[in-house]
């Protein structure tokens, strides 16, 4: 039994929750430079949580210049247990309507500019991602959100696109009729990986805010309409928040799923011929078995 940390990734507003309490915004420095800004602590009904906004608060940064890995060091250094995700998203299904909550439970991952691991040269190691998600967070997490009043989808494929631009026609229908994609993103990659090499359990939530270009009515869509559903999730996003310390124990058992166990057997580089140098940047992230 560990003791529990939640930590939300996410945007504005959401760490303006009511109830939290010993709230501090604290600075952490990582070998992989700057996390996107500084985090929010605090404490929900004895729940320790942590807010980090994904983009900056402003949103200042753009998708593909996110600082991943200074983000997952950051909350790992926190002393984070569990991951959140919550982020905006288009929509290939019509079930999937606007303002509707998606769990995630699997990635496509379109992404090309980013750094997706903490491990390389020094020091290979390869973890298991074939449930990038945590299935026992992703529940509680489901089950929050229903408490606040969303309509959930629990289960649904995330297609991750590099962006900024969204994508074309031809890449909307592709990714609905052939790959079999339900919500598109350009944020939880390589986030939900660099989390797995943490050996964090890590849930993800799409709010849903439009569907994407492949919808006939999309070209009818105002912005206003969008900004109306984006503020409207982040509402229920916060709700949602509120109602985890009575789904959350403080007291953390450990993962069923193995997510707190992921290096046992990833590390391949033999410890006599690991970098020294490597090893001192991975002290959080990989300590437990380094």
């Amino acid at each position: 039994m560990t003791e529990r940390m939640v930590a939300i990734i996410g945007g504005s507003g959401l760490y303006d929750i009511d109830g939290l309490e010993q709230v501090e915004w604290v600075t952490v420095k990582t070998p992989w430079g700057d996390p996107s800004d500084a985090i929010l602590t605090g404490t929900l009904q004895g729940l320790k949580l942590a807010f980090l906004p994904r983009h900056g608060r402003g949103h200042v940064l753009d998708p593909s210049s996110v600082p991943y890995r200074a983000n997952i060091d950051a909350l790992k250094r926190l002393g984070a247990t569990d991951v959140i995700s919550m982020s905006a998203c288009g929509s290939f299904r019509e079930e999937m309507a606007p303002g509707d909550f998606v769990i995630v439970d699997q990635f496509i991952d379109r992404t090309f500019a980013r750094d997706k691991s903490f491990f390389g040269p020094g020091c290979v190691a390869h973890v298991s991602l074939a449930h990038p998600t945590c299935a026992r967070l992703a529940a509680t997490v489901g089950d929050a959100a229903e408490q606040a009043g969303a309509t959930v989808h629990r289960g649904g494929t995330y297609l991750a696109m590099e962006g900024p631009q969204f994508s074309t026609l031809a890449e909307s229908n592709m990714y609905r009729d052939h790959w079999g994609a339900h919500v598109i993103g350009m944020t939880n990659m390589p986030e939900a990986k660099l989390a797995r090499e943490a050996e964090l359990c890590y849930a993800s939530v799409a709010m849903v805010t439009d569907y994407d270009c492949w919808h006939p009515d999309h070209d009818a869509v105002a912005v206003s309409d969008i900004i109306r559903t984006l503020t409207g999730n982040a509402e229920k996003a916060r709700r949602a928040i509120a109602h985890l310390p009575a789904l959350l124990d403080p007291g953390r058992p450990p993962c069923p799923h193995g997510c707190d166990r992921a290096l046992d057997t990833a590390m391949i580089t033999a410890p006599d011929k690991r970098d020294p140098a490597v090893l001192a940047r991975l002290d959080a992230v990989a300590g437990r078995v380094l």
